[in-house]
């Protein structure tokens, strides 16, 4: 049976790295936020607008969900490294499975804020083409910081919470 997979997490706690070796342990098709805003819309962004950004963002998730509607009517694995910052973006994807008669797992992705800003930096720095899509300022983080939903157990009851 195909399988959903929602990976979330706040900034800098390891969404991509872990969507990477989860898909290919399961053998899923993998969608990232970053690389499709990188080269869709970062040349047009002119200031850090989050409703700018949030536009574009959804219409990313209509083209991502489209294919991956495909594939999981194909019967094979998808796993959405989509960032998933509010409960309403999950929900969204979670019912457009359901639709699917496929229960979605959210895989929560937790760590000290400290932690996840070092490993910002070290990223920013390493610039490893597999997890590196853009700079994450200070302001960024920071900015993106209180925005984030932790999932509740509802949204857990078929996933995980997985400490990085």
């Amino acid at each position: 049976m195909a399988r959903l997979i929602i990976v979330t997490g706040p900034t800098g706690v390891g969404k991509t790295t872990y969507s990477l070796s989860l898909s290919k342990d399961i053998r899923a098709i993998r969608f990232s936020i970053d690389p499709w805003m990188q080269n869709l819309f970062s040349k047009d962004m002119t200031s850090l607008d989050y409703d700018w950004m949030i536009e574009r963002v959804n219409r990313c998730y209509v083209q991502i969900w489209q294919v991956s509607e495909q594939i999981l009517k194909l019967d094979s694995n998808v796993v959405l490294d989509l960032g998933f910052t509010t409960k309403e973006q999950r929900g969204h994807f979670a019912a457009l499975a359901k639709g699917l008669d496929i229960e979605p797992e959210v895989h929560y992705l937790s760590a000290p804020k400290d932690v996840r800003k070092k490993r910002v930096e070290k990223r920013n720095l390493d610039k490893d083409p597999s997890v590196y899509a853009f700079e994450v300022t200070d302001f960024m983080f920071n900015f993106m910081e209180p925005k984030y939903e932790i999932p509740d157990e509802q949204e857990l009851a078929n996933g995980c919470v997985i400490n990085t």
